[in-house]
């Protein structure tokens, strides 16, 4: 006999397939309590990205063109410079007089006529072509210089050429003959002083070219000033030690002797306090204009 009786057992899988769950009523939301639905975020715009190439390229542009630039102005350069060179050489009868100032030169050698006649159409070129090489040179520099500086190169430019052609001059005429002199008079006394070409040219290139060098210090020293690096009262300061400066300078362009060493130490001192006098009065227009700009204010 079955325990159970006539029960019927019903198994939980037959349970559920006989009496299926019914889903749960879902209670209706107000308005405030659905979320407001909220549209798709773009994702931000990047910038176009450059090209990596391109500042590279820029840069290498900006070189080509001043490589270009300088070549420009060397070429226009070696060509002024070769012209008067041939002219120089050309005419050198006519200058020759002028240069050994009847002197008795020698030759020690078939090349040294080579050497003398080269060393004066040289320099003769190179001083013929200056003003011309320094326009070039002007030409290349001022893109890249201040508004200051390009300013003061422009102004000076005349006072430079001619401030080294007051200093060439000044060692022609005064400091050559004299120096010259004086040591062939000094060795006559005891030799038979023979002078070769060559090294009559090396002396008198010695003694004119380095003093046109010289006779630029005022210019240095007011581009000095313009940059607020020197003043009137630190060149006063500094007084003796430019003077002892000077005669360093002033031994090591000349002849070893007292009189050529003399000679150009005498007008560096006053080139030298002829700066200080320049200096303080631009100092003086550059404050007066600075108290008007401010009384106008």
């Amino acid at each position: 006999m079955d325990p159970y009786g006539e029960r019927k057992l019903i198994s939980p899988l037959h349970k559920k397939a006989a009496y299926p769950e019914q889903p749960a009523e879902k209670t209706p939301q107000t308005p405030m309590e659905t979320p407001p639905e909220k549209p798709p975020e773009k994702p931000p715009e990047k910038p176009p990205k450059k090209p990596e190439n391109e500042e590279v390229d820029t840069h290498t542009e900006t070189l080509v063109d001043h490589l270009s630039e300088l070549r420009k102005q060397l070429i226009k350069s070696a060509f002024v410079f070769v012209f008067f060179l041939l002219l120089v050489f050309s005419t050198l009868n006519f200058w020759f007089p002028h240069i050994i100032k009847g002197n008795s030169l020698v030759i020690l050698g078939p090349l040294e006529v080579i050497k003398f006649y080269t060393s004066i159409s040289v320099t003769l070129a190179l001083g013929l072509s200056l003003p011309f090489l320094s326009h070039f040179l002007w030409q290349f520099i001022k893109p890249g210089l201040e508004e200051k500086e390009s300013r003061f190169i422009g102004l000076y430019s005349p006072v430079m050429f001619f401030l080294f052609i007051a200093g060439v001059a000044f060692g022609y005429f005064i400091v050559n003959p004299l120096s010259f002199q004086f040591l062939v008079g000094l060795g006559a006394a005891n030799f038979d002083v023979l002078i070769s070409a060559n090294e009559y040219i090396h002396f008198l290139i010695m003694t004119t070219i380095p003093l046109g060098l010289l006779f630029e210090l005022p210019v240095v020293a007011l581009f000095l000033s313009s940059l607020g690096i020197l003043t009137s009262v630190s060149m006063k300061k500094v007084r003796k030690w430019s003077y002892l400066a000077l005669a360093v300078v002033s031994a090591l362009i000349t002849p070893p002797d007292f009189l050529s060493q003399l000679l150009v130490l005498i007008p560096m001192a006053v080139l030298y306090e002829a700066s200080i006098f320049i200096v303080r009065k631009i100092e003086v227009k550059r404050a007066n204009e600075e108290a008007a700009a401010m009384n106008a204010e």
